[in-house]
């Protein structure tokens, strides 16, 4: 029987990992594709997080790292609500941490500037990246959410075969959104991803953070009734 204070820490620790490496290829390792890894490498810096730590964690918590994740599994009928509450707290706690570790190195760095969207935040609109609009920003933050979800949700039900890769497939799927959304919002599809560095950041990314908690919880959660009720219908006693 896993403690509770071992699924806290596990979740915190895998969600610290998720924001400072993938945050931090970005912020460190550069979006310039000639001079660092590009945003193909971004994206996979943080599917692999995700991979690394759902098999490091995941025997613990089940590697949510993601408040999204921990509401839909509510939502789905496989979690209980006090004890995702529990792991939304400690995944918001360890991107915080992750983020401060990142703003510790970045400002240490010579002629580092804290800009707008500092740290990897995620935003849209006029300065950010390709300048979306609100409803992009929405409609993309949800349906990636949605997306994500499905992927994780049909891995990890017991009647898949193939459970035993679960971490890979839901990793890639992350890495498959970020190849398709950075430019939309630096694709957050993870409430306690984008909390942390826009603490650090302020600004702009603080004011638009409401997004990246409203859309992919809705998402998340539209993702497990969806699943539930019209692809794998839980049986009948």
């Amino acid at each position: 029987m896993v403690s509770t204070t071992s699924k806290f820490v596990a979740e915190m620790i895998g969600t610290m990992v998720l924001v400072l490496m993938g945050c931090g290829s970005a912020v460190i390792a550069g979006a310039d594709g000639t001079t660092g890894v590009g945003l193909l490498g971004i994206s996979f810096a943080f599917g692999l997080s995700v991979v690394a730590m759902a098999y490091a964690i995941g025997h613990i918590s089940g590697c949510h790292i993601n408040p999204a994740i921990s509401l839909a599994m509510v939502a789905a009928g496989r979690m209980k609500l006090s004890e995702a509450l529990s792991y939304v707290v400690a995944q918001i706690i360890g991107a915080i941490i992750g983020a401060g570790i990142l703003y510790v190195i970045f400002t240490n760095h010579p002629g580092a500037e804290m800009g707008p969207w500092a740290l990897g935040s995620n935003g849209w609109g006029t300065g950010y990246l390709d300048e979306y609009t609100t409803t992009a920003a929405l409609i993309a933050e949800f349906i990636f959410t949605f997306i994500f979800l499905m992927v994780i949700l049909g891995s990890t039900s017991t009647k898949n075969i193939h459970g035993g890769f679960a971490g890979l497939a839901i990793g890639l799927s992350l890495v498959l959104i970020h190849i398709v959304g950075i430019k939309i919002t630096g694709v957050s599809v993870n409430p306690a991803r984008s909390i942390g560095p826009a603490l650090f950041a302020g600004g702009e990314a603080l004011s638009q953070l409401w997004l990246f908690i409203v859309a992919p919880v809705l998402g998340g959660v539209c993702a497990a009734f969806t699943y539930n009720l019209l692809i794998e219908k839980p049986e009948k006693p």
